[in-house]
């Protein structure tokens, strides 16, 4: 546990739920955690007991991405789990593979309704059917205009072509539209919407002031910082200001709020993770400034400066997208201006 983990509280301690089984956190709310083929290697859903038009069920918030793997734990738990009770709803935070990826079989597994906003449903859609953001040529091009030359690296970002649509195969035909403000019942609770933006396009967290329980998706993670990125698809986007407002948000909430993050383990401590997230970007920001006061600098060069830890090419694609985030936080504040140069490569410099 690192120093800043220290300052939150982790009601559960290193306990974490078994393969196919859950833990009880709250009243009729159960953790599952699953398996990640990723350097971030795993994610929380979680179960919401439920009761629908008469019927008794539980609600499932978020998926997991489709792979044999989950859908066998998804079956244990469905078999061990559920009291001999149905998923009524699926609930999705955002439209992320590790997500998305299979609420498409869990709505078809149980005729149930996928709620998510309306945002990321049709992002979801566009990237199950296309490579933008996520791979193929014009990632590559984007990349490799923020300065990432190596032939390999963009030849293998060229090539991920199904990378999206290989962990979201398929997208629930349907869904049920959640907004910011929105009033869910659930189990005879009320939960709140809370929509976040910078990391996904429109992600909903829910909240319910009656248990003081906040499923926060990946808005508020106690460990590590949620990615950030501009992506291809809008290349002079602005992510890192509309995170930064966005989880100025959880404020509102009680100081003893229970934060159920998708990734790390449950904590208390919200509007303390909230004043860490903050001084770790304005740690960051000034990293860049310091850089560029040096010389000018494109994405590329920053990636040194803002990760000092060995990437791989997944980890490097989404460090490009937060390095860029970073850069253009300064120049739409007007610290930093950006120039074209020659050989076609964005390069930021002290305003």
């Amino acid at each position: 546990m690192n120093a800043l983990e220290q300052e939150l509280n982790y009601p559960f301690g290193d306990t974490l739920p078994e393969q196919g089984g859950t833990i009880e956190v709250a009243p009729d709310i159960r953790w599952v955690r699953m398996a990640l083929p990723f350097a971030l290697d795993h994610i929380n859903l979680w179960l919401l007991r439920d009761r629908i038009d008469g019927r008794d069920g539980w609600t499932a918030v978020d998926c997991c991405i489709t792979r044999d793997e989950s859908k066998a734990q998804w079956e244990s738990i469905f078999a061990t789990q559920l009291d001999g009770l149905p998923i009524l709803r699926v609930i999705v935070t955002h439209m992320h593979p590790d997500h998305m990826g299979l609420a498409w079989w869990l709505c078809e597994r149980w005729d149930a309704p996928m709620w998510i906003s309306a945002t990321d449903y049709n992002a979801a859609r566009v990237a199950s059917q296309s490579t933008t953001g996520f791979g193929g040529e014009a990632a590559a091009a984007f990349f490799a205009s923020h300065g990432l030359t190596d032939p390999e690296a963009l030849d293998k970002v060229r090539a991920r072509t199904g990378y999206y649509s290989g962990m979201v195969p398929s997208i629930p035909p349907r869904f049920r539209r959640m907004m910011d403000g929105d009033v869910i019942a659930i189990g005879g609770r009320e939960w709140n919407c809370i929509a976040g933006y910078g990391h996904a396009p429109e992600h909903i967290s829910l909240n319910c002031a009656e248990l003081r329980v906040v499923i926060s998706g990946d808005m508020l993670l106690p460990r590590i910082s949620t990615n950030v990125s501009v992506y291809d698809i809008e290349p002079e986007s602005n992510p890192l200001r509309l995170f930064l407002d966005s989880i100025d948000r959880f404020l509102a909430l009680p100081a003893d709020t229970l934060v159920l993050p998708s990734h790390g383990k449950p904590f208390r401590g919200a509007h303390e993770r909230v004043r860490q997230l903050h001084d770790h970007h304005r740690d960051r920001l000034a990293e860049v400034i310091d850089a560029c006061a040096a010389g000018p600098k494109s994405a590329a060069d920053m990636l040194p400066v803002l990760f000092k830890r060995k990437l791989d090419l997944h980890q490097t694609t989404f460090a490009m997208g937060e390095s860029v985030a970073h850069l253009h936080a300064l120049w739409h504040e007007g610290k930093l201006a950006r120039l074209r140069g020659d050989d076609g490569v964005w390069r930021f410099q002290l305003a």
